[in-house]
């Protein structure tokens, strides 16, 4: 266990580690870090150019309708990763692991890091499911020790290297766990989750976890007996103690 865990945090990840998980998926905004990884990318390739400046524009109007609920979080995932459409996918992974190292990395949750790596070297086989780019998740991944190919996010097909506008899956509410019974074909033992675009696939699993659960999630959560957990960096932060 990393020496650097607070006693808080090893007492959560060794409660875990107890169940003797076979399978395990964790969303990640929010849940292994903090923010919108998806969403902090989009508004900064837009100010960056990393896209034409005509999709820019169309992608600035159509997020602020998403905002005044004129169009769906499923239609708003999936066309956040549409607008990529004729980039090399080499240079949308350099750019997300830029930003993810840059501004993201510093709000990983230290426990979460720890109990995903954990997890692994215990035998389990950790899942990564987000409504997010595959790009943004693959460059936060890296942090976890999860690989590429234990990664459900929204995804579009790339032929011979260049982005195409035709998507595979957005895993996103109900979306979550029809990805988990499409791709890994089994029920995890364990989900973790910190929203209500969570609560289906913290459902389908026997030992679902709210961690860093959101107003409505706690509610839901503590209703239904589900396990909630706050990382230590949350508390510290709503304490005023960074």
């Amino acid at each position: 266990m990393d020496q650097r865990l607070s006693a808080s945090m090893s007492t959560f990840i060794e409660s875990v580690l107890r169940l003797q998980l076979k399978l395990a998926a964790f969303d990640c905004d929010g849940t292994l870090w903090s923010g919108d990884a998806g969403e902090s990318f989009f508004s900064w390739e837009i100010k960056e150019g990393l896209i034409p400046d005509a999709v820019g524009r169309w992608a600035r109007d159509r997020y602020s309708e998403y905002k005044a609920g004129l169009v769906s979080e499923e239609v708003m995932c999936g066309e956040m990763v549409t607008i990529h459409r004729g980039l090399s996918e080499e240079s949308i992974q350099k750019a997300t692991d830029k930003f993810f190292d840059d501004v993201l990395a510093q709000g990983i949750f230290a426990d979460m890091q720890a109990l995903a790596r954990e997890m692994q070297k215990n035998g389990c086989e950790v899942w990564a499911v987000s409504s997010s780019n595959q790009w943004i998740i693959r460059s936060g991944m890296r942090h976890f020790g999860v690989p590429s190919n234990r990664i459900l996010a929204t995804e579009v097909r790339v032929n011979k290297g260049v982005v195409t506008d035709e998507l595979i899956r957005i895993p996103s509410g109900p979306g979550k766990p029809s990805a988990i019974r499409e791709v890994i074909a089994r029920r995890p033992d364990a989900t973790f989750g910190n929203s209500i675009w969570d609560k289906e696939m913290l459902e389908m699993a026997p030992h679902p976890f709210a961690v860093n659960p959101t107003p409505e999630l706690e509610v839901i959560a503590r209703e239904t007996g589900w396990n909630i957990y706050f990382p230590e960096q949350v508390n510290a932060r709503s304490s005023g103690a960074i």
